[in-house]
């Protein structure tokens, strides 16, 4: 079955005062129950940074949002 977008989590970027959609960092709810993210890349960046019990996969990619776009999010986060 193919994993489709079923909401936003949290505001739009437009309702968080991004006007010309250059920095639109975004939280999705999956029909499979994981969440995407939509942010800037940094694996290059912070992947030396991780701590010591964290790892990721080759495939895997560390992706930064903003502080305002999770807040925005956290009311529409379910709780389990």
């Amino acid at each position: 079955m193919r994993t489709t977008i079923v909401r936003r989590i949290g505001d739009s970027p437009s309702q968080r005062g991004s006007m010309s959609g250059q920095c639109c960092p975004d939280i999705f709810e999956l029909s499979d129950g994981s969440f995407a993210v939509v942010g800037r890349e940094a694996t290059a960046e912070l992947d030396s940074e991780l701590p010591p019990d964290a790892s990721r996969a080759d495939y895997e990619r560390i992706v930064v949002i903003t502080r305002e776009t999770l807040i925005a999010a956290k009311k529409d986060i379910p709780d389990a």
